[in-house]
């Protein structure tokens, strides 16, 4: 075998993968935001939800896309684990699509309908409504290319006629539980290594179809590659929150399970698959070169209808005992015992599971709700500081310093975990950015990128006035007379329902938000801090207090007339995104 040979086998494998890549992300493109409408919609019971991970799945051509759409709406709080199973097992019947579609190319010269097709792909990307039929169109190309390459560089390497490949897997007995077991092991690694079952489904055809590999090795590395598929997502998945985690335990479940049970029944279950299709497994090259080839080429079709039937079966066994399977990985994955307010880290962004940027915008959003939620709770600590600074507590030494201090550390953590959350979120949507993306995705990224830097100039401002309070604490100003506190309480109210807006915006639709309230309480803001303004000069003036405590008094006061704008601003950036799918 030349050198010359081996890199066309690998030059149309790596064709072969990234037209399945490029084709699904075209599709998402194309449908992602209504799809995931229709997962949320669809998903009413544990058949729908089965229903709607195939269809789904079978529309995109990526059951990882699937998954992490499924794995989103979970943290969205929009799917419960045991629908999350049920559209799992759904997508595992629909990925099957992909192994007819090789098992064609595999059996048929249509290299010559791919270079038309990418004649109008090309024509249809540089049309602005139609680019992403384009870029579907050229996955599409190259993914049939590289079938068609790989079947031609298949028949020129003569693998059928290698003695020494024939010896290699001669030297396994065909009969053995073990030499099952082996090739089972084989096809999990293999996949595995390559992060793709479609390239190995095509390198399993191959030498099936080529008479080199018997059915029976054949379909183990099949039953292989799914188990390898599970335990990239699960190390995928170590990463990410534990609703991921036991999304990804599920998925491996499911196909182990499946393995384990086909066992059993390995060899008649493989025979009535066979005879389905038409092909003889007893047929051996002593019926004539011609014959034994035309026989082995229905091998791609064996492998297509066991892929599809084992699927079925095994979500028809599974699909009963949903409860079970959510039980039993939720007792095998707990949730961390954390405080999740003391503690920084990304709840709904995954990295690992992030794979098409239309699908990852989801998990940005509910990323900034949380960010969003966030810096209430530390304006709320903030309230609770001034409270804990005034004259009849702080006249209670010892335990109330203690608390103060404790509380202001607190404050200072959230500061920067605000810093954090934004540098976070920014970088995986710098991320997300560098693809592709629709001019409806670049709006909503441009949209929270404001919406994250308004949101941490939010704890920034709340940070503002801690220190103020703090440094009025331990100094030795005098403390506010009891108007300054009722006035700072009711500007604090005014900021804090200004606030609860915002994060009613963010948590819901946007299309049944009253922006308008948002405005009014900013124009009461404004006003109550003109008025206060004014006010102050004259106290002072009359010497109700002195001008340093003055000085205190307004920068609270400023500071929550800031945070108000700051308010505004984000809701500006969310009103400002066209609204589909978010």
């Amino acid at each position: 075998m030349s050198i010359w040979v081996i890199f066309k086998l690998l030059g149309s494998l790596a064709l072969l993968m990234f037209g399945m890549k490029a084709m699904s992300e075209a599709l998402q493109k194309m449908a992602g935001p209504q799809l995931r409408h229709v997962l949320g919609a669809m998903t009413t019971n544990r058949f729908t939800g089965m229903l709607t991970g195939m269809l789904v799945t079978a529309s995109v051509q990526s059951s990882t896309a699937t998954t992490v759409m499924t794995v989103s709406f979970v943290n969205a709080g929009l799917l419960t684990l045991a629908q999350a199973i049920s559209v799992i097992m759904g997508a595992n019947i629909g990925t099957t699509l992909t192994a007819w579609i090789m098992s064609a190319g595999m059996s048929f010269d249509i290299t010559v309908a791919v270079y038309p097709a990418f004649f109008i792909g090309i024509i249809l990307i540089y049309q602005k409504r139609y680019r992403y039929v384009g870029d579907f169109l050229f996955g599409l190309s190259f993914l049939l290319l590289g079938l068609g390459t790989l079947r031609a560089t298949g028949t020129e390497m003569h693998l059928g006629e290698n003695q020494a490949l024939l010896d290699f897997f001669a030297s396994f007995n065909p009969t053995s539980f073990l030499t099952t077991l082996i090739f089972l092991l084989l096809g999990g690694i293999l996949t595995f290594c390559v992060q793709s079952s479609a390239a190995v489904m095509a390198i399993t055809m191959i030498l099936c179809s080529s008479g080199a590999l018997p059915i029976y090795q054949g379909i183990a590395l099949v039953m292989g590659e799914n188990i390898g598929t599970t335990v990239t997502s699960n190390l995928a998945a170590l990463s990410a929150n534990t609703q991921a985690r036991r999304a990804a335990l599920a998925h491996m479940f499911f196909n182990v399970f499946g393995v384990i049970w086909i066992l059993f029944i390995f060899r008649p279950f493989i025979d009535m698959v066979c005879g389905w299709v038409g092909y003889d497994v007893t047929m051996t090259k002593a019926a004539g070169t011609e014959a034994f080839l035309s026989n082995a080429a229905k091998l791609n079709f064996v492998l297509a209808a066991f892929h599809t039937t084992f699927n079925v079966a095994n979500t028809f066994i599974l699909i009963w005992f949903i409860p079970q399977i959510e039980r039993f990985v939720c007792w095998v994955i707990k949730p961390k015992k954390v405080d999740e307010e003391e503690d920084f880290r990304l709840h709904f962004i995954t990295a690992g599971f992030m794979k098409t940027p239309e699908l990852s915008v989801l998990e940005a959003q509910k990323e900034i709700q949380s960010f969003s939620d966030r810096m209430q709770r530390m304006f709320g600590m903030v309230k609770d500081l001034l409270v804990l600074s005034s004259s009849d507590t702080a006249s209670k030494k010892g335990a109330q310093t203690g608390d103060f201090n404790k509380l202001f550390t607190r404050i200072e953590k959230y500061e920067g975990i605000s810093d954090n959350m934004e540098l976070e979120i920014a970088k995986y949507l710098e991320s997300v950015s560098d693809a592709h993306l629709s001019d409806d995705t670049k709006a909503k990224i441009r949209a929270m990128l404001r919406e994250i830097s308004e949101l941490e100039s939010i704890g920034d401002a709340c940070y503002n006035m801690a220190r103020t309070i703090n440094r009025k604490y331990n100094g030795k100003q005098d403390h506010f007379n009891e108007r300054q506190y009722d006035h700072i309480h009711q500007m604090m109210g005014l900021t804090d329902q200004s606030l609860t807006e915002m994060n009613r915006l963010m948590g819901g639709r946007k299309e049944s938000f009253d922006v308008n309230r948002t405005f009014n309480i900013e124009n009461e803001i404004n006003n109550y801090r003109n008025q206060l303004k004014a006010q102050n000069i004259v106290d002072i003036n009359n010497h109700e207090y002195s001008y340093a405590v003055g000085t205190i008094y307004m920068d609270l006061i400023n500071e929550c007339e800031k945070l108000g704008d700051y308010v505004v601003n984000v809701v500006e950036a969310r009103m400002g995104t066209r609204q589909r799918g978010y």
